[in-house]
């Protein structure tokens, strides 16, 4: 039921479902108790659809056009208006950081409104291919409708990190993401939680292998006591392990789960949904060139240039 491949967007959320915007939780069932819903998050001229996205750019340390229309259910032109008008109101900023569509990233008001305790930065250049690689697979799995019927719910690596109050360390791993199933929901794995990664590009097989196994091993919540993070004999945290991949880092992520012995069966590999690559910028080819030349007053036989990048493998990723 979870998609190996998808495109559709997800439907926007409800207001339970909105309820993503604790100081310190992702969504309304990661801060049950809190008291902060959807509603809480609503300024004037602030709907429902603005939560929505607002949320998902925070959570995802931003976010390019074209996955934010998907996010809304809605054109790219809309969803460009709709960017334009967070700015106005100084929720949120964009800029065209690399190859295809503009990011936005939300302002320090933008996240106040949210709830939430982030830093205000732009995405980092060296992360953009990743995280947008990130956003295609919740994207694709908040599309499938198995995952709405069960309530299920992604937490994202930047709420687990907020968790750790930067107490990560040199070789700790954080997934990517974590897709919580909820106890009463109506699927065979109800109550577990998952870790999500998304791999563009080849580590080594042991690097791999640790970061597995690691994830496998671990009993503790995110910023739980060191001495509870990893205990013998207590259920593991990560029912399973659901890496996505590129077709570059297919085979090392296929080795390095065969060498975790009886432990591979809890790993899944499917490849990166529709949409998880960046654009790379079109270099023109020599017709093209010729016909950006000052006119000489002849009519131009070159190829007229498409001003548009295409797509491509990712660059330089995590």
């Amino acid at each position: 039921m979870i998609p190996a491949e998808g495109t559709a967007a997800p439907r926007p959320p409800s207001d339970e479902a909105s309820s993503d915007v604790a100081g310190s939780g992702i969504t309304g069932r990661d801060v049950a108790g809190s008291g902060v819903t959807g509603r809480d998050v609503a300024r004037p001229g602030i709907t429902g659809r603005d939560v929505a996205g607002l949320l998902f750019a925070a959570e995802m340390y931003g976010v390019q056009l074209d996955q934010l229309a998907a996010v809304l259910r809605v054109s790219e032109s809309r969803a460009r208006a709709i960017a334009a008008r967070w700015r106005r109101q100084r929720y949120a900023e964009s800029a065209r950081l690399g190859p295809g569509a503009p990011w936005l990233w939300l302002t320090r008001a933008g996240l106040a409104s949210c709830g939430l305790p982030y830093t205000c930065a732009p995405p980092a250049l060296s992360r953009l291919a990743h995280i947008r690689a990130v956003a295609a697979v919740r994207l694709a799995l908040e599309s499938a409708s198995g995952y709405r019927a069960a309530g299920a719910y992604w937490r994202s690596e930047r709420r687990l990190r907020a968790r750790l109050g930067g107490r990560v360390g040199l070789r700790d791993h954080l997934p990517d993401g974590e897709v919580h199933w909820p106890d009463a929901a109506p699927v065979a794995w109800a109550g577990e939680c998952w870790a999500v990664e998304a791999e563009l590009t080849r580590k080594t097989v042991s690097r791999t292998a640790a970061i597995m196994g690691e994830l496998l091993s671990r009993t503790g919540d995110y910023g739980c006591a060191a001495a509870d993070a990893a205990v013998p004999g207590r259920p593991p945290r990560h029912a399973r392990v659901l890496y996505l991949c590129s077709p570059a880092a297919r085979p090392t992520v296929i080795r390095a789960r065969e060498a975790l012995g009886s432990a591979a069966a809890r790993v899944e590999i499917r490849a990166l949904p529709p949409g998880a690559a960046m654009e790379q910028a079109v270099r023109p080819a020599a017709g093209q060139q010729a016909a950006r030349q000052p006119s000489t007053g002849q009519p131009s036989t070159g190829q007229p240039s498409t001003g548009q990048p295409s797509s491509g493998q990712p660059g330089t990723a995590r």
